[in-house]
């Protein structure tokens, strides 16, 4: 069993960073953060293997980096300017190679106008 702890949400106004952390209490494969927004469906918003590759959905790219740090099995997500549209409940998520799906408890980010 792997625990994920996040942190690092809060509120921000518009055109600011927030850098969420989540550390996993294990060694995972796969990382990523999800979001989820009031009355919307959870969604991928950034994804990391452990080798460094990432994706992004196409609404935060250029402006949110993910990043791990393997020996801390630590994953980083760096939030550049900030729109209210990007106000959700954020989840980690953490894969092993062969099996075991773990997420969160989620962190609350508000971007105010």
């Amino acid at each position: 069993q792997v625990q994920l702890v996040e942190s690092g949400g809060g509120l921000v106004q518009a055109g600011e960073s927030l850098r969420l952390s989540c550390a996993a209490s294990g060694s995972v494969f796969r990382m990523a953060w999800y979001r989820q927004a009031p009355g919307k469906q959870r969604e991928l918003v950034a994804h990391i293997t452990s080798r460094g590759s990432t994706t992004y959905a196409d609404s935060v790219k250029g402006r949110f980096t993910i990043s791990r740090d393997n020996a801390k099995n630590t994953v980083y997500l760096q939030m550049t300017s900030l729109t209210p549209e990007d106000t959700a409940v954020y989840y980690c998520y953490a894969a092993k190679q062969f099996g075991g799906d773990y997420w969160g408890q989620g962190t609350q980010v508000t971007v105010s106008s």
